[in-house]
């Protein structure tokens, strides 16, 4: 199950919720094909002025993404091409929708997740 937190300035996200979650979730099914919808966790952050920095300086041109996903992706013949598309997909989302002049300080990390360790509902996720 791909969950998604993502981490913006809060000035640059209030109002533009709903298109970000829209957005991010498009970009998820893209690359992992419809079954993976209804399966899509998004939490987004809005983090105040002056708590995001770069060199040493607040800036309000960054955001992070981290997507957790199965382990078994990384195994895959195909993995580096789903990695690929997985953090340009959600680089595109939140440029789109935030602007683009975020696109350099977006980072976009994966996280692997063992099958083991994902619980939904206090229950295994399957």
């Amino acid at each position: 199950m791909p969950h998604l937190t993502v981490h913006l300035p809060e000035n640059r996200l209030t109002g533009k919720e709903p298109l970000l979650i829209a957005a991010l979730t498009d970009a998820v099914v893209d690359v992992y094909g419809a079954w993976a919808r209804d399966h899509v966790r998004i939490r987004l952050a809005g983090v105040p002025a002056g708590r995001f920095a770069q060199g040493g300086k607040a800036v309000d041109t960054t955001a992070s993404v981290t997507l957790g996903i199965r382990a078994g992706v990384f195994d895959r013949p195909d993995a580096a091409d789903i990695t690929a598309r997985l953090g340009a997909a959600l680089t595109d989302a939140v440029t789109r929708v935030v602007g683009d002049d975020l696109r350099a300080g977006t980072t976009v990390e994966l996280v692997a997740s063992p099958p083991e360790r994902t619980f939904v509902g206090g229950s295994l996720s399957v």
